[in-house]
């Protein structure tokens, strides 16, 4: 018969007592349960005591899901039960993490064999546990100490500088590129303070620690301090350091050197507010550093002077020398100007051929002009250039603080407009700002945007000025003059609109629509005359620079059905010294599409007459001035030259401006072709040319 289990329970007490068992599970060195099917424990050895702080007694009255963590107890119950009814052996460390419950409430890690053991009809567990503290914590060493070894050479290795700190701002630990940033050795940064390598002004408390706490999780650039005194600027991150142990906090600080950007940063800046010829600041930097120079006069109470210098004549350099030439003539200007300033003086490029120079601290009654007659003759001498001496003439406009304005944009407007009343005055002067100026500046405005209108309205006229042929008598031509007789402004002269066309950029459209009306009208005035006429067309030297207006020529020959040979194109003599490629180019269209060349006003401006063997001219017009007096030698001696030169070169001599009788026998007498003016007629209407023509005829 099967053995009940209280005589299972005598037989394993039995077995138990046996002297040979329990000494051998005394003396194994793991804590050691037996526990029945039911999960009572039923055997334990001393270690089993010691680890868990039970007496024997007490842990034969328990279960074994009473050493465990109540966590783990129920799923334990259901694993205990499954196992007791299949069991088999477990090694230890099999399975998932394991806790052992001590009496205290302390819980312990802990490893579990697990052993089946029947006897009789009744089935045990032995299981041997271990208790592995001591072996977590030193894996937890080993592990802590190879991750220190880890990080010791990361931050060894980092390009970073890496900085430890206490509370005060002492340093602890350093790493070696934080050494090498301030060309330290690490044991010399160890224990000084972070002041010691400030380079900046940090703020700091009373007794002299740096106040590092504000600025814990900021970044900014800074400056620290190398061994010699030099300074490097940084990137610096402040981090706050929690304490440790209670113990006072700290900070951590990570740097890196940023010369290179810093250095790229200023070159960047440098361009944007510089400009590229001269090195001067542009006008960007001219407006930033004029507002704060305004406010230190203001704060002060000082007078300040702002000056334009514009080139005279520049554009004439750069198209008949180069513009390499022009641009090595604006560079000594330039030179010149800072060695003609004072250290407190700004000089800057405000693009092309103009300067512009701001004047500070300047003592009451200092004496400007005199200062700038000597600009003049010191910056404006004589400049050599690659073999060509320049002659070089500015025209400057000076606006003053307070006296003329207060603010950056107002002095700029005025030096410009008193610039431009020095050019208008003959050039090669200075001109300060007076308020008038400013009425005549509006009034320019206002004119210009009255011509446009104008044009777009169709309020402008052209009259037509009679040319004689001095051998014959006869009108041999016209030269078309517009006209322009405003609704609100009533008539406005040449003089007046043509420079504003001329700087509104509508001296293209203008002169387009001279041409075209003026060749439609010839048409009709021939057929009044019954005979053939030339046209002279005045041409501004904008439309020579376009191949269009060739176009434009050709068009305005062709609708209206005239002949090319008939058309007179009327350049200006300065245009002779800009001996530029494409003005050239087009002079030798025209001669090829049978266009006549003309040269106006010739002896008034700068041009030499060698200039003339190099264009294609037809015929010279001498300037009205010289005409009218040419009772004077000196005038007759320049008309009488100007003839027989143009006659030797194969041109024709028109005298414009002929007004007395007296003047058109002396041109007779020294076989000037042609002649216009007031003695012969104004210019007419189209209509009105038939009847003048028979007149002059007549006389």
């Amino acid at each position: 018969m099967p053995r009940s289990r209280a005589e299972g329970r005598i037989m394993l007490r039995d077995a138990i007592d046996d002297e040979r068992l329990r000494l051998i599970i005394e003396a194994v060195p793991s804590a050691m349960v037996l526990v029945d099917a039911s999960g009572r424990i039923v055997l334990v050895n001393s270690e089993a005591e010691r680890s868990f702080g039970y007496p024997c007694a007490d842990l034969l009255t328990m279960g074994v899901e009473d050493l465990m963590p109540e966590r783990f107890r129920a799923r334990h119950g259901r694993e205990r039960a499954a196992y007791t009814a299949k069991p088999d052996r477990r090694a230890m460390g099999v399975g998932r993490e394991l806790f052992g419950l001590r009496r205290d409430g302390t819980e312990m890690p802990i490893e579990i064999g697990l052993n089946p053991i029947t006897l009789g009809e009744e089935r045990f567990v032995l299981a041997s546990i271990i208790d592995i503290t001591e072996r977590l914590r030193d894996q937890e060493a080993v592990a802590l100490a190879r991750e220190d070894a880890l990080w010791r050479s990361i931050l060894d290795t980092m390009p970073f500088a890496i900085i430890s700190t206490d509370a005060a701002g002492l340093i602890r630990t350093a790493n070696p590129a934080a050494a090498e940033l301030v060309d330290r050795s690490q044991a010399e940064l160890i224990g000084c303070s972070l002041v010691e390598i400030d380079g900046a002004q940090r703020q700091r408390y009373p007794d002299g620690t740096p106040v590092l706490a504000h600025a814990a999780g900021d970044e900014a650039e800074w400056t620290y301090r190398r061994k010699d005194g030099s300074l490097v600027p940084v990137h610096e991150w402040i981090v706050p350091l929690a304490p440790e142990d209670g113990g006072p906090g700290g900070f951590l600080v990570v740097a890196y050197d940023i010369t290179q950007r810093i250095e790229a940063r200023e070159r960047i800046e440098h361009i944007v507010t510089h400009d590229s010829l001269t090195n001067l600041p542009n006008r960007s930097l001219l407006v930033r550093h004029l507002d704060h120079a305004l406010e230190r006069a203001e704060r002060d109470g000082v007078e300040l002077a702002l000056v334009l210098i514009d080139l005279d004549q520049f554009k004439r350099i750069n198209d008949s020398l180069g513009h390499h030439i022009g641009d090595e003539l604006l560079i000594v200007v330039a030179e010149r100007l800072l060695a003609w300033t004072r250290a407190d003086d700004m000089v800057a490029r405000l693009g092309g051929d103009e300067f512009v120079i701001v004047l500070e601290d300047l003592v009451p009654g200092t004496d400007l002009e005199r200062r700038l007659e000597e600009l003049m003759t010191d910056v404006l001498a004589p400049v050599v250039v690659h073999g060509y001496e320049l002659a070089v003439t500015g025209s400057l406009g000076g606006a003053c603080f307070p006296a003329d304005g207060r603010d950056a944009a107002t002095l700029l407007k005025y030096v410009d407009i008193a610039m431009y009343q020095a050019k208008a005055a003959g050039r090669n002067g200075i001109c300060w700002f007076e308020p008038q100026m400013l009425v005549d500046n509006n009034d320019r405005l206002s004119l210009s945007a009255a011509l446009r209108q104008a044009l777009e309205l169709d309020e402008l006229s052209l009259v037509y000025q009679p040319q004689v042929d001095l051998a014959s008598g006869e009108v041999v031509g016209v030269e078309a003059l517009a006209r322009w007789i405003s609704p609100t402004l009533g008539a406005v002269p040449p003089d007046r609109f043509i420079p504003v066309a001329e700087d509104g950029g509508m001296i293209t459209q203008l002169g387009g629509w001279v041409l075209t009306t003026a060749c439609t009208a010839l048409a009709r005035m021939q057929e009044q005359l019954g005979r053939p006429l030339r046209l002279a067309v005045n041409v501004s030297p904008r439309q020579l620079r376009g191949r269009a207006w060739l176009e434009e020529i050709a068009s305005a020959i062709e609708t209206a059905g005239i002949e090319p040979s008939q058309l007179e194109v009327e350049i200006t003599e300065g245009l002779l010294i800009e001996d530029h490629g494409d003005v050239v180019a087009m002079l030798e269209s025209l001669r090829s599409l049978g266009v006549s060349i003309v040269v106006d006003d010739f002896g008034r401006g700068y041009s030499s007459l060698a200039y003339l063997t190099r264009f294609p001219i037809d015929k010279l017009k001498i300037d009205r001035s010289f005409v009218q007096e040419i009772s004077v030698a000196e005038n007759a001696a320049i008309v009488d030259a100007i003839i027989v030169m143009a006659h030797a070169l194969g041109m024709t001599v028109v005298a414009e401006g002929v007004e007395t009788e007296a003047q058109e026998r002396y041109l007779r007498e020294r076989g000037c072709d042609e002649v216009q003016g007031y003695l012969y007629s104004p210019g007419v209407p189209a209509g009105s040319l038939d009847m003048v023509a028979r007149a002059i005829s007549r006389d």
